[in-house]
């Protein structure tokens, strides 16, 4: 697995490495058990501070997606995909909340809400698939 940090991104490097390395284990990519590069080889691969490695790697453990051994690396926890998919469909489920309150002051009708979801969803997928 390769990551990368872009400086014209707009977020912090540090949030970067933690946002691929989510999404690696949710896609499977990063297995349960499975090492990430130690904190001096990832900084070096990518041209950052130790530190920017160290803090993603430190709060990615605080949300539980990794677990750190002393002395033997950083790894991905168990259940940690588990974990991302029951954060995403919460965070999910607050956006159709916030949308669905939104469409209802407008006027729309549960049927012109579900086009207008069908309709979005599917032109993220057409994107994702590219």
């Amino acid at each position: 697995m390769r990551f990368f940090v872009s400086d014209e991104s707009g977020k912090p490097k540090y949030e970067q490495l933690k946002t691929q390395i989510r999404s690696a284990v949710y896609s499977g990519e990063l297995a349960e058990g499975q090492s990430l590069p130690s904190l001096r080889r990832l900084a070096a691969e990518l041209g950052v501070s130790v530190l920017t490695v160290a803090r993603a790697y430190d709060e990615l453990a605080d949300e539980g997606i990794v677990h750190n051994e002393q002395g033997r690396g950083t790894f991905i926890a168990q259940s940690s995909a588990e974990v991302l998919r029951r954060r995403l469909m919460t965070k999910t489920r607050e956006s159709l909340e916030e949308a669905c309150a939104a469409a209802q002051r407008a006027g729309m009708s549960m049927s012109e809400l579900e086009q207008m979801l069908a309709d979005i969803y599917t032109d993220i997928e057409q994107q994702r698939l590219g």
